[in-house]
């Protein structure tokens, strides 16, 4: 289900991981070396990406005042990146 306009960008992300196992993304580091920190994990489900596909456990979070979506799948973690203009 690939929308125009986006792409699946995988990130690396610093998780706080609590008594009971639970994680909590802080921040994400883009592929060009940014790095956002993770100011509200609003909700957590389990979901696929309409955009990119894929899927796995989303969280939507606050970052510096915008939702946004952040997917573990497995191991990794990805966003749904806006493509560039060329």
């Amino acid at each position: 289900m690939q929308s125009t306009g986006c792409r699946k960008a995988y990130v690396s992300v610093n998780v706080d991981v609590d008594e009971e196992g639970c994680v909590h993304p802080r921040y994400i580091r883009w592929e060009n070396g940014l790095v956002f920190r993770i100011d509200q994990i609003l909700y957590k489900c389990r979901a696929a990406s309409k955009k990119v596909g894929g899927g796995g456990i989303r969280y939507t979070v606050l970052i510096r005042g915008r939702e946004s979506y952040l997917f573990q799948e497995g191991s990794k973690w990805f966003v749904e990146a806006k493509e560039s203009a060329r």
